[in-house]
């Protein structure tokens, strides 16, 4: 049950009817209208803006269609009133019958209440997390791991069939250097002195082991190759061994990926996949032989003073063209990544999503156009970008080092609060927006740390349900008997701000999904936790509003139905940021 969309529903119905009447122009198109809650209650339950949106392609004053669409709404049996408002909205206010009926369809629907709204199953391809193989993961990559898996949760819920992807950068320097530095714990295992980690190499111990997985492996064999030979034998180990740790760090947060594609598969196995994907390039003229100017304030690593090959990305709006091929041949980054958003395509994928840090805000541009070129403006492709994470404790920086020996790991922060505390407060802010993160705050159990004020909320809910069963043994709570239940008891107001909160849940879930921002469902649990909370309060001073009347099983099957419903909400939408629903609280 979405109230929203019924009556955006009825909404368009009206103004179809209006058309075939010949009341408004018959070849006028109708978007599809939207119901917002006002700011002011008082305006009522829900304001529709169509006339206005109307008004100019109709040659018509909004007000006079407005109330046009008035008149076509009054005498629905779930409507009390309509008003005309200002310049032409409709301010529409329910019957109690409409809202009396939400706690029901809650309690029938379930899990399913506010899902598959948008989608009935369209595929997307979002990548995520694809931090460099070459150690532990730092908080600034457990902000986007978790928001990248959030927004998978969302879309699934939303109706999307989606893919997580993790793209392992396991070509290039970084990785031959990792060979390195697991080369120089291999010697040292086997009893060499290493002395101090040359710069350049990787410092941290947690390579120490990796090194002694090799000694065991191989023994000394080793020692004795050639770097041309040891090299391509330590890489992939070393890989092998970094990846384990990840996906061992990642699964601390209780993320998993679907699919890990290797960035050294696309010239492998006698496959040159990058090729492949610029001859579709240039296929279309869009790639030509030329020279880029220095960039200003800053070298960019693919920039040569010299003739290389280039693609047009400035037709598809980014600022400048862009190198793809050296003048030496050899192919740049960006045609790596060029060719592995083929690869995307060409599993068909029309919806991708990429989720960067903010250091690679200047590789948006770019992105977008190659991926509007390979395929032709089709593909929908959305990159989002996640700011830094500070961190703090009791309100001054925190700073330790336990693995990685130069930065905070992920697990640092998992082990140190736990993963429900890490992945909300991650979740609690905007993702374009720096985050300040106190492990003193996160732990609180007060109204001022949101992760336990809506996980309270949904124990406080479970704790009405054990108790009624010791105070009232032989009231019937069965799930059948609650949607059954006389929910027009209903008539506080603060029972009615609860039901009007609950209501939002699929248009805000709706919201997140197509904005592919998870915050605004973090945002909606803190507010409906209030809502119960403050029913609760009110429950302690007016005993009379309590959810359990010991005296009067009508009121109690109806309060509880709201209660029920409400424990199923917060449920659903923990669950999407893959947070714990708990039954109780130390």
């Amino acid at each position: 049950m979405n109230i929203f969309a019924d009556i955006e529903a009825k909404v368009k119905a009206a103004l179809e009817a209006l058309k075939s009447e010949g009341k408004l122009p018959a070849d006028l198109v109708i978007p599809q209208p939207q119901a917002d809650a006002p700011r002011d209650p008082s305006h009522g339950d829900v304001a529709i803006n169509s006339a206005m949106v109307l008004a100019k392609a109709a040659r018509m004053k909004p007000r006079d269609i407005a109330e046009l669409i008035k008149g076509k709404l009054e005498g629905d049996q779930g409507i009390a009133k309509a008003d005309v408002a200002g310049p032409g909205f409709i301010n529409i206010t329910f019957t109690p019958k409409v809202w009396h009926a939400l706690p029901r369809a809650i309690v029938t629907q379930g899990s399913k209440f506010g899902a598959g709204g948008l989608s009935k199953g369209e595929k997307v391809n979002l990548e995520y997390v694809s931090a460099n193989p070459t150690g532990p993961m730092h908080v600034g990559h457990c902000r986007g791991a978790v928001f990248g898996d959030a927004l998978a949760n969302l879309l699934a819920f939303a109706g999307y069939d989606v893919t997580r992807e993790y793209y392992i950068n396991d070509a290039g320097g970084q990785v031959n250097v990792l060979a390195a530095s697991a080369f120089l714990r291999y010697c040292e295992a086997l009893g060499e002195d290493i002395g101090a980690i040359p710069d350049g190499l990787y410092p941290g111990d947690y390579l120490i082991p990796v090194g002694q997985a090799l000694a065991k492996d191989h023994g000394s064999s080793l020692l004795n190759m050639p770097q041309e030979r040891w090299l391509p034998v330590v890489r992939a180990f070393a890989i092998d061994r970094m990846m384990d740790m990840i996906r061992d760090d990642l699964a601390a947060l209780n993320i998993r990926h679907d699919v890990f594609f290797s960035e050294a598969s696309l010239t492998q196995a006698g496959a040159d996949k990058i090729k492949a994907a610029l001859d579709v390039l240039r296929a279309k003229g869009l790639v030509y032989e030329g020279r880029l100017e220095k960039p200003k304030g800053h070298d960019d690593e693919e920039w040569e003073d010299r003739e290389q090959t280039l693609f047009k990305s400035t037709a598809f709006g980014d600022d400048e063209d862009r190198a793809i091929q050296k003048s030496d041949g050899s192919y740049t980054y960006f045609a790596g990544d060029i060719a592995y958003h083929w690869d995307k395509l060409q599993r068909g994928f029309l919806h991708l999503i990429n989720v960067f840090g903010a250091d690679h805000i200047g590789y948006i541009s770019r992105m977008k156009s190659a991926v509007a070129a390979l395929s032709d403006n089709k593909a929908d492709f959305d990159i989002k970008v996640v700011s830094l994470v500070k961190l703090f404790k009791n309100g001054e920086p925190f700073k330790m080092s336990k693995r990685a020996g130069t930065f905070v790991t992920l697990r640092d922060v998992v082990d140190e609060v736990g993963r429900d505390p890490v992945r909300f407060m991650m979740l609690y802010r905007k993702n374009q927006e720096e985050l300040d993160f106190d492990f003193a705050k996160v732990t609180e159990q007060s109204k001022d740390n949101p992760v336990f004020y809506v996980q309270y909320a949904h124990a406080r809910a479970a704790s009405v349900l054990r108790n009624v069963k010791e105070q009232m043994p032989d009231i019937d709570t069965s799930m059948e008997a609650l949607a059954k239940a006389d929910l027009s008891v209903l008539a506080d107001p603060a029972e009615m701000d609860l039901i009007r909160k609950l209501a939002e849940f699929p248009v805000k879930l709706e919201g997140a999904a197509a904005a592919h921002e998870p915050h605004r469902v973090a945002f909606y649990l803190y507010d409906l936790a209030s809502a119960f909370h403050g029913l609760w309060t009110r429950g302690n001073d007016s005993p009379h509003l309590r959810f359990i009347q010991a005296n009067d099983g009508v009121a109690t099957r109806a309060r509880l139905a709201l209660v029920v419903a409400t424990k199923q909400v917060i449920n659903s939408g923990l669950k999407v940021l893959g947070v714990e629903a708990p039954d109780a609280m130390r």
